[in-house]
């Protein structure tokens, strides 16, 4: 059998390795996160590890329809989604 995923709409950011979207994730409901390396820097450089997830610069954080987050690659997140035009 074959499956299609359901069109829902999803908050999503992709990660620019910055202090401003640490925040703005933390705004959202993203519960715990903390920086891969690089502390001695000043803003907020590198990877960012979610809960076990480690979200690489460029990739994207999905806020999933139960209020989850988890990371996507660009390719796969290019394959899976569009923006959305809302009213």
């Amino acid at each position: 059998m074959k499956f299609r995923k359901k069109p829902v709409v999803i908050d999503a950011w992709k990660w620019d390795e910055t202090e401003e979207m640490l925040k703005d994730l933390r705004f959202q409901g993203l519960k715990w996160a903390s920086n891969e390396g690089h502390r001695d820097r000043p803003g907020w450089v590198g990877k960012l590890r979610i809960m076990t997830l480690l979200v690489d610069p460029g990739d994207w954080i999905i806020k999933g329809v139960a209020g989850e987050f988890y990371a996507c690659k660009p390719d796969i997140f290019a394959a899976t989604y569009e923006a959305a035009v809302l009213p």
